[in-house]
């Protein structure tokens, strides 16, 4: 498909008459719709809004690529429009723009859609291709320029090798610099970055591979063995792109503005190696360069529904812990305590609130992760059902898992469907058969025994005492600290917050005592035992003593990259000491985050700081005597 046969002269303004943003959002809507583009204008104008709120698609060099995808769309189409004077769009280098091209893509777009809408994208980047652009009179003659701008493309296209590398692995280059680029809907700036880089790349001398992940999905994958020559990876994206494949690399993370407007620069600093080294939570390389295809990636969309998940834990949680400073039944009507601002911060936080949404947004996001925005809604129904069974959080990671894997069996099972159809899939065929298949599994099959093993863990937790109780502290505190923000640490923290579900406040109190040890310890050693730290790190370690107190295990993790032995074998037997005193000293926090700030809320605060600082103490000491004095 050529870009001709979405840019038709129905579309094209060759004389804009706007002089603001939101005045050429309007005026290319408006033409979109006179020619009968769109389903629902208002509709559209909302997305293309909505996407501006994420970053301004004025790239700069005169140009502005407004785009949306959504169902609003009734075809495919550009909109093209020239302004001689320019507008204020709000470029990222703060010039007028003269080139507008409108994109407008439906919900359902096929991939020929999608590919002409993505080389537009990179067309655009040529200084002599808008210089003619600009000098069009006519309809007829935008349309002739990107006619032959496309045929020269082509031929340049079928000259080259087809490995996505700037400069041949010659011996010549001066270094090997990967990449990977990725805007939220994947149409325009994905490309635009990614053919930036590698022209600047191959201008610069630099063997250069850059990986795009687009609407179309991921393109020129890169493979766990040019990850592993590689001198430093770029990351260009303003979505979540896999991570952990980069694990020991030197990686720069930047907005994927950067890579349209600062080629140079991030190259030259992907030259230099100066960005820090990656730390993923494990090594999850894939020689497809797409761990999609090389595994179920569960690890993946389970943190991607914690993660989702943490910010309704932490916010609700702190309201909560807010609550109790006016008493314990403070929000209780019938007890002498009542306060209704308390009652009105556990209604917020708790579980008519925050707290109530936890199961539901962590299914919806493990489920949207596996089958992308069409799991999303069947994700948060089967949560919602397993939190209304009291199946807690492994109810919900069920439903999660479920609802994604059953929608992308769906999108097999409706791929046959004519293409006509496919406009309609992600608002009614997935939403409804997700939906409905999701939550009769849930309510027929699923709740019913989970929601018995929730009843015998509640039971369990609430028989611990004595040995049994200090062992499970010394485990959840340890697992703390492993691997320090990865999947035993969000295991660990998952588990408390079940027990907290259970009206269990031991465990948690564990975990978060666990959590702070190994950034606190990193401060102690940094502190007392300075010769064995650079200046660097010095600074880097007082910074942790807040970062512990916050309950922010991440802290350690710059210093565990640089020396992983010492510093978790320190890190993971002081967070269990920690964990084993809490529980040893019958510490219960009704809190689930919150650091020292909810300390006042604990049970026994002083046998509590008291469990920690021990902790911490020994992780210090452990480290302290274990390094070697810089040189």
């Amino acid at each position: 498909m050529k870009i001709t046969d979405l840019l038709k002269l129905d579309t094209i303004i060759i004389n804009l008459q706007s002089a603001t943003k939101q005045a050429v959002i309007d005026e290319l809507s408006g033409k979109l719709a006179e020619a009968d583009r769109l389903n629902d204008l208002e509709g559209f104008k909302a997305a293309i809004s909505k996407r501006e709120e994420q970053s301004t698609t004025g790239i700069g060099e005169g140009i502005a690529i407004p785009h949306a995808k959504t169902n609003a769309v009734r075809i495919p189409a550009i909109c093209f429009g020239k302004s001689v004077s320019g507008v204020d769009y709000e470029s990222l280098d703060g010039q007028p723009a003269h080139l507008f091209f409108m994109i407008a893509a439906s919900e359902g777009a096929n991939a020929d859609h999608l590919e002409t809408l993505s080389r537009l994208s990179s067309l655009l980047m040529d200084d002599k291709f808008r210089a003619r652009l600009i000098s069009a009179s006519s309809g007829e003659e935008v349309l002739e320029i990107i006619n032959q701008k496309e045929m020269e493309a082509d031929e340049e296209e079928k000259g080259e090798e087809q490995t996505g590398n700037a400069v041949s692995a010659s011996g010549n280059s001066k270094g090997k610099i990967l990449a990977v680029t990725a805007c939220p809907t994947g149409i325009a700036h994905t490309y635009m970055a990614a053919d930036a880089l590698k022209a600047k790349a191959k201008e610069m001398g630099i063997e250069f591979k850059v990986e795009t992940n687009g609407s179309t999905g991921i393109k020129n994958g890169l493979t766990a063995a040019e990850i592993d020559e590689a001198d430093a990876i770029i990351v260009a994206a303003d979505k979540q792109v896999e991570m952990d494949r980069f694990n020991g690399k030197h990686v720069i993370i930047v907005p994927v503005a950067h890579g349209i407007r600062k080629t140079e620069e991030l190259l030259t600093r992907a030259l230099n190696q100066d960005a820090p080294v990656y730390k993923g939570a494990g090594n999850d390389k894939s020689d497809e360069g797409d761990s999609a295809k090389g595994g179920l990636g569960i690890y993946k969309h389970l943190m991607n529904g914690v993660s989702n998940m943490l910010p309704f834990v932490v916010g609700g949680g702190i309201l909560v812990a807010l609550s109790f400073f006016f008493g314990i039944e403070a929000a209780d009507p019938a007890n002498p305590d009542y306060n209704p601002i308390a009652k009105a911060l556990s209604d917020i936080g708790g579980g008519n609130g925050a707290f109530f949404l936890l199961v539901p947004v962590l299914a919806g996001f493990i489920a949207s992760s596996i089958a992308d925005r069409p799991g999303f809604a069947p994700g948060m129904v089967g949560g919602l059902l397993a939190a209304q069974a009291n199946a807690g959080f492994l109810g919900g990671l069920i439903a999660g898992f479920l609802a994604g894997y059953i929608v992308l069996l769906l999108r097999k099972l409706f791929s046959r469907l004519p293409q006509t159809l496919d406009g309609i899939k992600p608002v009614l065929l997935y939403p409804v058969f997700g939906m409905l298949i999701t939550g009769f599994i849930m309510i027929f099959l699923v709740n019913e025994p989970v929601t018995a093993i929730n009843t015998g863990l509640t039971n369990w937790l609430q028989g611990l005492s004595g040995t049994n109780a200090i062992f499970l502290g010394l485990i959840l505190g340890g697992m703390m600290a492993v691997d320090m923000g990865g999947p035993l640490n969000k295991a660990a923290f998952t588990f408390g917050l079940a027990a907290i579900e259970a009206s269990s406040f031991g465990p948690h109190a564990a975990v978060m005592a666990g959590g702070m040890v190994p950034p606190l310890g990193i401060a102690f050693a940094t502190t007392f035992f300075k010769s064995k730290f650079s200046e660097v790190e010095r600074k880097s370690g007082f910074t942790n003593y807040f970062m512990g107190a916050s309950f922010i295990t991440e802290g350690a993790i710059p210093f565990a990259a640089a020396d992983p032995l010492r510093v978790i074998v320190s890190s993971v037997i002081g967070a269990a000491t920690a964990g084993a005193l809490s529980m040893a000293f019958s510490v219960t926090l009704p809190a689930p985050h919150g650091g020292i700030f909810v300390i006042p809320l604990v049970n026994h605060p002083f046998r509590y700081l008291l469990a920690i600082f021990i902790g911490a103490l020994i992780t210090a000491l452990i480290l302290g005597f274990w390094k070697k004095k810089q040189k």
